[in-house]
């Protein structure tokens, strides 16, 4: 499979490095000379890096062989079968590159942009071919953080999810399908309600930088690297998603009301939320997915010993 990666920064570097991973050739543009001169040493490095941590196994040169490096948008879309925008998050330089791809890149490409928040809507409404274009947006960098969020239009084709899907998870990556358009998606809204509140309690005088960081890495973090957030709730009471939600719904909700927050956990929401926790675990298996949520919290702790040290890092 042929991918243009257009953009050579931080996330296109990355997606380059996972696509030419996944063995696709990949033509990665930069209008800047500097990003296009740098582009394979910066994957190599990154590379190695995997290496050293038992994280590739394959052979770099190999992997630098399927990465062809482009001055010209044009030369980089030609056979393209997919194609990652990385550009700078501007509404109008996306709506400029969509339109480049629709004229260059052949009529049956995957037109996928990183957008950080803006949404395939506003990038691509006005294009004749719209149907194929769609957001994927990365956790960064991609080649550590797997999951990108497949976020269609309402015109984008359920073949062009669908491929996407398949084309992402084959390059080891774990495609996320949001159901509908959202300013921020759902990475960076939640991310973004944790800031907000974070900034508050700096602000109000609660806690410094330095230690809101620490509660989040060595707690809220640290859980969070094995379940989320309504895994966390459903097993840090006996009884589940209710039992949780009786028991802290009032308190979370007097916590939003002093930031202006009216979203109550309605009963049917609750029970929304149950229905697919007791989907992916039956009460009756809840004490054995304590148990192993209480291990692999215990590796996360045995994998930080390894931690590299900042100074040598750097």
């Amino acid at each position: 499979m042929k991918v243009a990666v257009v953009g050579a920064g931080s996330i296109g570097i990355a997606f380059a490095l996972v696509f030419a991973r996944a063995g696709h050739d990949v033509a990665l543009h930069d209008p800047d000379g500097t990003r296009r001169d740098v582009a394979k040493t910066e994957v190599a490095a990154r590379l190695r890096d995997l290496a050293s941590y038992g994280l590739f196994e394959g052979d770099i040169d190999a992997v630098l062989g399927k990465l062809s490096i482009h001055a010209e948008l044009e030369a980089a879309l030609k056979d393209a079968d997919y194609v990652q925008e990385n550009a700078p998050e501007r509404l109008e330089l996306k709506q400029a590159l969509f339109s480049a791809f629709e004229i260059s890149a052949p009529r049956t490409a995957i037109l996928a942009s990183s957008s950080s928040a803006i949404t395939a809507s506003a990038i691509a409404g006005g294009l004749a071919t719209r149907e194929r274009c769609l957001v994927v947006h990365p956790g960064n960098p991609p080649f550590l953080i797997p999951v990108v969020e497949l976020v269609p239009a309402e015109f984008t084709s359920q073949d062009t999810v669908e491929r996407s899907d398949a084309f992402l998870t084959q390059c080891g990556l774990s495609p996320v399908r949001i159901t509908r358009e959202i300013e921020g998606f759902v990475f960076n809204r939640l991310q973004g309600a944790m800031l907000r509140e974070a900034y508050c309690l700096v602000r109000d005088g609660v806690i410094s930088p330095t230690d809101l960081d620490r509660v989040v890495r060595d707690g809220l973090g640290l859980r969070w690297s094995v379940i989320g957030p309504f895994e966390t709730a459903d097993l840090n009471t006996r009884g589940g998603i209710p039992a949780h939600a009786a028991r802290m719904g009032a308190a979370y909700a007097r916590m939003g009301a002093e930031r202006g927050q009216n979203d109550p956990w309605t009963d049917d929401l609750v029970a929304k939320v149950d229905a697919a926790r007791r989907t992916a675990v039956p009460l009756e298996q809840w004490e054995a997915r304590v148990r192993w949520r209480d291990k692999a919290l215990m590796s996360q702790l045995k994998a930080r010993e390894d931690w590299p040290n900042w100074p040598e890092a750097n």
